[in-house]
C-alpha cells in the first residue's frame, strides 16, 4: 500500500488509521519504521503512541534506545536502533524481554534480521513536496491489517 502524506499532519493522520486497525491486543507485534533522518519515523511513532491513549511527550529514544509505554492496551516499547552497530547489541538491549508489548522499532535497517519476525513495514520517502509512504505486511496478520487499512479512505 503506497500513500503520498502532504505534511505532518497527513503523517500522523496515517499513524491514526493504522490504530484504527490494530487489534485491541497488540502484545508481540512489531512495526519497523524505515527512512532517511526527518522523514517522519518519529512523526508516526509519537502519534501512535498517542492514539494508543499516552497523553505526554513521547521523546526520541535516540539515547536510551528504548521508551515504555504503560497504556491500556498494553505495553509498548519506542525503540530507536540508529546508534546499533551491530544486530547482536539486540540482545544488549533486552530484545526477547520486549515481547510482552507492542515493538515499535526506528532504524531497523541497523538490524535487517528484524524483519524476519516483524509485522508490519513503514517505509517513507522523501517527496518533491511531502512524504511518500509504503505499507508492507510482514507477517500474515500484518498483511491482513494492511488490507484492512487499504479497504479505507485517507480523508
Amino acid at each position: 500500500m503506497r500513500l503520498y502524506l502532504p505534511d505532518p499532519a497527513a503523517t500522523a493522520e496515517l499513524a491514526s488509521r493504522l490504530h484504527a486497525v490494530l487489534p485491541a491486543d497488540t502484545a508481540g507485534w512489531t512495526l519497523l519504521l524505515e527512512g532517511e533522518l526527518g522523514a517522519g519515523k518519529s512523526t508516526i511513532a509519537r502519534a501512535l503512541i498517542a492514539a494508543m491513549g499516552h497523553s505526554g511527550k513521547v521523546p526520541s529514544p535516540t539515547y536510551t534506545l528504548v521508551e515504555p509505554y504503560e497504556l491500556p492496551r498494553g505495553m509498548v516499547y519506542h525503540i530507536d536502533l540508529y546508534r546499533v552497530t551491530s544486530e547482536q547489541e539486540l540482545r544488549y538491549l533486552g530484545w526477547n524481554e520486549l515481547e510482552d508489548g507492542f515493538r515499535l522499532v526506528e532504524w531497523p535497517d541497523r538490524a535487517p534480521a528484524l524483519a524476519a519476525s516483524a509485522d508490519l513495514l513503514i517505509r517513507l520517502e522523501y517527496a518533491p513536496s511531502g512524504r511518500n509512504a509504503e505499507i508492507t505486511g510482514l507477517s500474515t496478520r500484518g498483511a491482513e491489517l494492511v488490507a484492512q487499512m487499504s479497504a479505507t479512505t485517507m480523508t
